[in-house]
């Protein structure tokens, strides 16, 4: 049997420009006379479509769209095609709608398979909008006996979990009822180490079955989610005979009925694969919000840097406006170390010195803050005045602001509301200061592109006299691994201490971490590209008292 896979990029409520991507997709493979053309999980709404799904309008136009393209299919009478949309369910309680793949052939839905597995776990809440399926049956297409499953419904390998999420595996049922390929549709969004962990549950369904597995994954990003794509099939034993590039469109016609090549499969870099998934994320995020270009504040840190390189990557750079902003605690050697790292980048470089209005904050304000000493609030006040200068340049010339904070910073709130939080989107405020360090030799890997004063000096807000962010944080490599197990693996103070970290550091963060929830709710979109990333997969109060 020859299947072609189509690793594609849907826009989320664009299904008029997804069926599109159905139809041109179709129309190229023809050529190859495949038996078969399988397309990702909710590939006609795109993932996530969240909370769209309950408009009965947005579920009439994908019926609609399911119609026309049944119609489409009559023009390939020897091709089936399997994609995946929410579908009304026939109970009379529950949610009334499932995540389902339909095979469409000939004309008409041939088979319909629902995804039995929600998960409500980290980013996902599929139970909010689906119902489970109810069954897992399979399907005689052509000369095979087909086993069609959805993302989740091959998360729940036993040999791969110390403690299984579900007391049922759609994949052992789907071998069970005789299936000889099976074919899971997914919207597997990417973090650092996800698509070794991927290779290897396809890999041992493959081998505990005997039985040839695609995974076809959705690539692209949507708001926070990334989809690194990375799509892959494997014969009975579980050795590779296609494995799709990670991070871009790729179709592909391929014999299923064929021996894979052991020890073939080559995990991707991983810092590669986190600078391609940020740079993903903006592209796609400016695309497909209808910005064409994107304002950065050189600070002339490591942060800023980054970002400004990864925007540049993302979108070219006469795209990219870079901006330092000078204040009175500022250094000659930021900005002349921005404007080292703007030429290097060959982008357009503006200065904007924050003085004047800095003074002017401080003049207002002299009788109202009169007998108290200056502290944090007049810090506060810089961050403010250039947050406010980079949101008006992007009102008056429709440049989308890119925030330059890390996650680091945000964990323990060494950010400000409504100054360096400021912006559309957060590009590296889910990678750690230390992977941020890693961001910056991967980019340097050729030719020094960001200055080695930039990585070399000790990070400053610059927002009073000799100040290093070690004046009030512990150091990052102490801080980002007390984050690590705090915020990723939810450890305890009791078990931070067993790791031999000074106590009164531990005691520290978890409080920090804890009292400054507040300005995390308040934070712009961020990328995602660990296992645990701050905004819609951590939910936590913000009014809670919880002693850790």
């Amino acid at each position: 049997m020859k299947i072609t896979l189509a690793q594609l990029n849907p826009t989320v409520g664009d299904i008029c420009g997804n069926v599109a991507k159905v139809t041109q997709t179709l129309s190229q493979c023809r050529k190859d006379s495949p038996d078969l053309v399988v397309f990702p999980e909710l590939f006609l709404v795109g993932y996530p479509p969240r909370d769209l799904l309950e408009r009965p309008s947005f579920i009439a136009r994908t019926n609609e769209a399911i119609r026309e393209l049944s119609e489409v299919s009559q023009k390939y009478p020897h091709t089936g095609i399997i994609v995946g949309a929410p579908q009304p369910g026939q109970q009379s309680t529950g949610k009334g709608l499932h995540n389902s793949a339909l095979l469409l052939y000939q004309g008409r839905i041939l088979f319909t398979q629902h995804k039995s597995l929600l998960p409500t776990y980290d980013v996902f809440d599929e139970p909010r909008y689906f119902d489970p399926a109810t069954e897992d049956p399979v399907v005689q297409f052509k000369d095979k006996i087909l086993g069609i499953s959805i993302c989740e419904d091959a998360w729940n390998d036993p040999a791969l979990w110390h403690l299984p999420t579900y007391s049922y595996d759609p994949i052992e049922v789907l071998a069970e009822k005789g299936a000889n390929l099976i074919i899971n549709i997914a919207a597997s969004p990417f973090y650092r180490g996800k698509e070794t962990l991927r290779y290897n549950i396809v890999r041992s369904h493959a081998t505990k079955h005997r039985i040839p597995f695609l995974f076809i994954n959705q690539v692209g990003a949507n708001d926070e989610l990334i989809f690194d794509g990375r799509s892959v099939g494997v014969d009975g034993a579980g050795d590779p005979f296609v494995v799709f590039p990670p991070f871009e469109e790729h179709v592909q016609t391929i014999s299923v009925d064929r021996d894979g090549i052991p020890d073939s499969y080559v995990p991707q870099e991983e810092i590669a694969s986190v600078y391609q998934a940020l740079v993903l994320g903006v592209r796609d995020y400016m695309r497909k919000c209808g910005f064409t270009s994107a304002l950065v504040g050189l600070s002339g840190g490591i942060d800023s840097a980054v970002t400004c390189c990864i925007a540049i990557e993302a979108i070219g750079a006469k795209n990219v406006v870079a901006v330092t902003m000078p204040g009175p605690y500022s250094s000659t050697g930021s900005i002349e170390d921005s404007r080292k790292l703007a030429e290097n980048l060959a982008i357009r470089f503006e200065v904007i010195p924050i003085s004047p209005a800095y003074e002017a904050y401080m003049k207002s304000l002299q009788d109202h803050f009169k007998g108290r000493e200056p502290d944090i609030t007049e810090e506060n006040f810089q961050a403010r005045i250039r947050g406010n200068i980079l949101m008006a340049l992007s009102n008056k010339f429709g440049h989308l602001v890119l925030s330059t904070g890390n996650k680091s910073e945000l964990a323990v709130g060494y950010c400000t509301l409504y100054g360096d939080m400021s912006g559309g989107l957060s590009v590296i405020a889910d990678v750690p200061k230390t992977m941020v360090y890693e961001l910056a030799r991967y980019i340097n890997r050729d030719s020094t592109i960001i200055p080695e004063e930039i990585v070399n000096k000790s990070p400053s807000a610059e927002l009073r006299e000799n100040q290093t962010d070690q004046d009030t944080l512990p150091p990052y490599e102490v801080l980002d691994e007390i984050l690590h197990y705090y915020v990723d693996e939810h450890y305890s103070m009791a078990d931070l201490l067993q790791h031999n970290f000074d106590p009164e550091t531990v005691k520290w963060v978890i409080q920090t971490v804890d009292r400054n929830e507040y300005k995390r709710r308040q934070a712009v979109p961020g990328l995602k590209v660990t296992s645990k990333a701050f905004g819609m997969g951590r939910r936590m109060p913000i009014a809670a008292k919880f002693d850790n």
